[in-house]
């Protein structure tokens, strides 16, 4: 049996799956946590990705690894590979004025062509931008940036500090991917190039950006296995759940994503699509909101309910609710860009004010926030076939049995797993018998 090995060093915790390369089949399994925060030492990441190794049995009798993980996080690495700060993570939004400034300087339509992407303070283009500015030594001593999943890729193969690494700190040796470069801000899509006037300009400096390897392309670590380019999360999660064209994941966790795989690139100058790429050669536009799951958590707590009594409440009722109608912006909204908005129920009627038409108006409701994703998508021109339902959300079955009826194309529900890691282990295979 040959063995490979997938990795998901997400926000919160790094799960390790080891799996048989040729039937997918998971053989063993571990998990360490991360620390909370927005800003994490990655030496954090480092720790535990080495415990949850560990806890699956090690890498001692796999072929081939690739590592999954958080998009968008900044890893800057001085020229003796040490990295000079705390990294930002995505969900970290200091860097919000510096995205401000990059559309004002550059305009949404040229920066949506040149990278699939207006600024938000999630890319790592603006935390850069916002480096320079707010901590210019710091800034000054950047000789490399990364992402979380090509940092631990690098440290993995072997490399890393003076002094902490056995093959030293090669930072030509940083490599990454198509989906995870097409994060960044800096890179651009329709030529598979970084755009290194854009990195100067957030930066102030150029500096030594990782190897972008194609979908079956790898490398070597120090024992000699191959290791795949491995991906950002999204993408891991396509490749693992095996969405092809025509397919949308609509993932409802804390917040929502809405991605889909498409022949084409997208260019959406509103910001509304992020035109991302894959890790199988295509595209991946995605659309993220605010609202999902937490929306089921508010109107579970305001009926004394715990979620499986809220989805039998909201089955018991009609569809469209008895005419109440629940715009979910709790959390104001990022699709459409309404970041002050608060959420309403309106329709409200002696006859319709029931517990069972409460419960199918907040599913109905947080869907519809969703489905508006899946128009900005195909408003785009990205054919939607299938949707495919995953996430905490997805285990409740009245979204499950609503979903088609809100979302209007056919529905299947995976079985949960660590699809993340189960896509970089699917990624390793396929390397290992390229």
């Amino acid at each position: 049996m040959t063995l490979v090995v997938g990795v998901d060093s997400s926000t919160q915790s790094c799960k390790v799956v080891v799996t048989d390369a040729a039937t997918g089949a998971v053989v063993r399994q571990g998990r360490a946590s991360h620390p909370d925060g927005t800003e994490v030492d990655p030496a954090a990441w480092w720790d535990a990705l080495q415990g949850a190794i560990s806890d699956a049995g090690g890498l001692e009798d796999v072929d081939a690894w690739a590592v999954g993980g958080q998009q968008h996080g900044m890893v800057v690495l001085d020229a003796e590979g040490r990295v000079i700060r705390p990294a930002l993570l995505w969900n970290d939004t200091r860097s919000a004025g510096a995205a401000a400034d990059l559309i004002a300087e550059f305009g949404a339509d040229a920066l949506a062509r040149r990278t699939g992407l207006v600024p938000v303070a999630s890319f790592t283009i603006t935390k850069l931008r916002w480096l320079r500015d707010n901590e210019p030594a710091n800034a000054a001593k950047v000789a490399a940036v990364a992402l979380p999943h090509d940092w631990l890729t690098w440290r993995l193969r072997g490399f890393g500090p003076v002094g902490e690494s056995p093959r030293g700190p090669v930072l030509e040796e940083l490599v990454t991917d198509r989906s995870d470069a097409s994060g960044t801000g800096y890179w651009n899509p329709a030529n598979d190039r970084y755009d290194r006037d854009l990195l100067v300009a957030a930066l102030g400096q150029d500096a030594i950006l990782p190897r972008v390897l194609g979908p079956l392309e790898w490398v070597e670590d120090e024992a000699g296995r191959r290791v795949g380019p491995g991906a950002g999360d999204n993408a891991g999660a396509g490749l693992g759940l095996g969405a092809g064209l025509g397919d949308v994941v609509v993932s409802i966790g804390t917040s929502g994503t809405v991605f889909a795989v498409s022949e084409e690139r997208t260019i959406d100058p509103t910001g509304t699509v992020a035109g991302f790429a894959d890790a199988d050669g295509h595209f991946l536009p995605l659309v993220a909101t605010l609202n999902a799951a937490r929306v089921l958590d508010a109107i579970a707590r305001l009926l004394g309910v715990d979620h499986a009594e809220l989805s039998r409440l909201a089955l018991a009722a009609e569809p469209g609710a008895g005419g109440l109608s629940l715009v979910p912006y709790f959390e104001g909204e990022r699709t459409p860009n309404l970041p002050d908005a608060t959420a309403s129920l309106t329709g409200l009627t002696l006859a319709s004010t029931t517990r069972e038409n409460l419960a199918r108006a907040a599913v109905e409701g947080m869907l519809s926030g969703l489905g508006a994703g899946l128009e900005a998508l195909r408003g785009l021109g990205v054919p939607l076939e299938r949707a495919l339902l995953v996430g905490g959300g997805a285990q409740s079955e009245a979204v499950r049995v609503i979903a088609p009826l809100v979302l209007g194309i056919p529905v299947e529900v995976p079985e949960p797993g660590e699809y993340v890691a189960l896509g970089a282990a699917g990624q390793a295979a396929r390397v290992a018998a390229a």
